[in-house]
């Protein structure tokens, strides 16, 4: 086990020797919004930094998606940490994920955004190589671009935060088409749900329809009678989500994949009325205007499993339209599918080093 003392409710409590850099682990007590009071996790592990330099040369922050944790990004960090550059690097875990406290309602992007802001103004970065995968896109670009001057490059995958086109592979006939993933949160009870995730993360391989339904049938039972071996991605994946309420607010963003990056309505059983358009509406026209063509024009980057909804042509158009600097910087990989950073992560380490020299 790695020398964490956990300091939140978090149901994780056998997170892998590799969770995060030594002696980098800490806690930020959100001070403000829904979660106020609650205890958001994160790392921050500075190498090489110069003796002569009040920052060290790049600042690279992950921010993850669902249903997953800063260990995702493990592969990716682990290759910068080789590389031996001046760096500085930050990762968190949402509320209701990782060693972050447990949810306390229903949460979408726009509850997270407003988390990791608090989080990126209280430790002031600036100068960030922004990383996003999943709902960590809305969620990180939702939050710097309040921000906009922080951020000095972007590096997303499999991630949209513009309407999905409804061409080609969605959520509502992926990865079966009789068992879309956007309809898995009403057939799966919440205390199975862990079991979900724990499959399909470390999983993403293109895979027939018997492969994917036997994998998530055997992980359905690993998780259910506690099987999954403690210290592996797979328990990481499954374990925060054992929780009820952590469980629900992970299938919440799941029911909404169909409409991801039009905006949704929904009813929360503790705050009521939630509504994210105009948080998308603001993203899709600041994007462009403080970090595309029409602002400073960023160095950008895309990396794409194209066996995924987010991974499609038409998504990887929309964020090469927004970001011009992209059309020269993608990378798509047909046979691999939603979670590219479990496979690619030194590759993606190559990629941020290049956008920072």
């Amino acid at each position: 086990m790695p020398d964490i003392k956990i300091e939140s409710n978090s149901p994780l409590r056998v997170p892998p020797d590799d969770y995060c850099p030594p002696d980098s682990a800490h806690w930020f007590e959100l001070a403000e919004g829904p979660d106020t009071g609650r205890k958001l996790f994160y790392y921050d592990h500075v190498q090489n930094q110069s003796e002569n330099k009040d920052e060290p040369t790049a600042t690279i922050i992950f921010v993850h998606g669902n249903p997953e944790s800063s260990y995702t990004y493990r592969h990716i960090r682990d290759a910068l940490i080789a590389s031996g550059e001046a760096l500085r690097i930050v990762a968190m875990d949402h509320i209701g994920f990782g060693l972050s406290d447990q949810a306390g309602f229903e949460m979408v992007d726009m509850h997270h955004s407003t988390n990791l802001l608090q989080l990126v103004r209280h430790l002031g970065l600036r100068d960030v190589t922004l990383v996003v995968h999943d709902w960590g896109g809305p969620i990180g670009i939702g939050a710097f671009l309040e921000d906009a001057w922080r951020v000095r490059n972007l590096l997303v995958m499999n991630t949209t935060i513009f309407p999905m086109p409804a061409d080609g592979i969605t959520y509502e006939n992926y990865p079966v088409p009789w068992l879309p993933w956007a309809k898995t949160p009403a057939l799966v009870p919440d205390a199975l749900w862990g079991g979900v995730a724990g499959y399909v993360v470390s999983h993403a391989a293109p895979q027939s329809t018997a492969r994917f339904l036997t994998g998530v049938s055997r992980y359905l039972l690993l998780h259910a009678t506690r099987r999954i071996p403690p210290g592996s991605p797979e328990y990481v994946w499954a374990e925060s989500l054992r929780p009820k309420i952590n469980a629900r607010s992970s299938k919440r963003m799941v029911r909404h994949t169909p409409v991801w990056g039009h905006g949704y309505t929904y009813t929360d059983p503790t705050h009521g009325e939630q509504d994210n358009h105009a948080y998308y509406h603001n993203m899709q026209e600041k994007i462009v205007s403080e970090w595309g063509a029409g602002g400073r024009n960023i160095d950008s980057c895309g990396y794409f499993g194209q066996w995924d909804a987010c991974g499609k042509d038409s998504v990887i158009a929309q964020w090469q339209a927004a970001l011009p600097n992209m059309r020269e910087n993608t990378h798509r990989f047909p046979n691999i599918g939603h979670f590219i950073e479990e496979y690619k992560g030194p590759e993606m380490a190559q990629s941020i080093l290049a956008m920072n020299r």
